[in-house]
């Protein structure tokens, strides 16, 4: 074993060091020298301890604890390390605040429906378009629904009013018909015979003048205290004697014909020159007219049954 191998005591031999190369002297009589232009090359008697560089207001720096970040950025990297760290946190901190709030909104749209959040955007814009159709079609039904309320309704009403129109007619036709009995302002028409009877066709007349001045219900009534109603096919028969058949039934004298319509109207047409009372007074007899604010016709007619009309339809 060599000298060498026996100083280091590894039997490793021990590293020669690296020969620096020959660096040319600067021929500029103040040029510094070439040791003194590197700063990484540390002289003999620096050997071992950190060097040590000046910025530029003059301070010193130890290089040993300058960052190889602010070693790359130069002078001026190693004079504002304090305010470079100041602003990568701010900005990373609104980073970071950006991400967490993202992240939140995210979670809230996901948590709210997952189903709609997975979506497509065109599959969004159908069930759009559908939810729209049937809010559509539903109001379509509500409308529907109320004019079917209104038309129950009006139909209600209308079926009340025609029962009621329907209940009038009735009432109307029963009076002409003589079916039903009838109260109204009217006329007492009384007919007292003298020498002579009073003739039927006296009383047909007097029958007509009233029916042409309005008259709407009537009934004949004999001094035995019977009636008969007085309708469109009311026949007058002289009887026997001082008889007077109505409908086939017999009546006494004095008779009474009890008529509902307008008074002044019934009685003018009574008194008229050459008319009933005119005629009767020539046979005789007299004729008297009682104004009657309430008449009550209550004698009925049997209904007809008939065998040949037919109502037009």
């Amino acid at each position: 074993m060599s000298d060498e191998h026996r100083e280091t005591g590894t039997g490793w031999p021990q590293p020669v060091e690296p020969v620096r190369p020959a660096v040319e002297p600067d021929p500029r009589p103040d040029a510094p020298d070439a040791d003194e232009l590197s700063p990484l090359v540390p002289d003999e008697g620096s050997r071992g301890q950190p060097a040590e560089s000046g910025d530029d207001d003059g301070a010193t720096v130890n290089l040993a604890e300058v960052s190889p970040a602010e070693v790359a950025g130069g002078p001026s990297a190693v004079g504002s390390t304090g305010r470079r760290v100041s602003s990568a946190a701010v900005m990373i901190a609104a980073l970071l605040a950006l991400l967490g709030f993202t992240l939140v909104v995210q979670l809230k749209t996901t948590s709210t429906d997952p189903t709609l959040a997975a979506t497509r955007q065109e599959d969004l814009v159908r069930i759009f378009s559908d939810l729209d159709s049937r809010e559509k079609r539903l109001q379509q039904d509500i409308e529907g629904l109320e004019d079917s309320q209104r038309q129950l309704r009006s139909g209600e009403q209308g079926r009340q009013a025609a029962l009621e129109e329907a209940t009038r007619r009735a009432d109307e036709l029963g009076i002409l018909a003589g079916t039903l009995p009838a109260r109204g302002p009217g006329l007492a028409v009384r007919f007292e015979p003298g020498g002579k009877p009073i003739r039927a066709d006296r009383v047909l007349d007097a029958v007509q003048e009233l029916r042409g001045a309005g008259a709407e219900a009537m009934q004949i009534s004999g001094g035995d205290r019977a009636s008969a109603r007085i309708v469109a096919s009311t026949y007058f028969l002289d009887g026997a004697g001082d008889v007077l058949v109505v409908d086939g039934r017999p009546l006494t004298g004095p008779y009474t014909i009890t008529v509902i319509g307008d008074p002044e109207t019934m009685r003018t047409a009574l008194n008229i020159p050459g008319g009933v009372a005119a005629s009767v007074r020539g046979d005789g007899g007299n004729v008297s007219v009682e104004e009657r604010e309430v008449a009550e016709v209550s004698a009925l007619h049997a209904p007809l049954k008939l065998e040949h009309a037919r109502p037009v339809s």
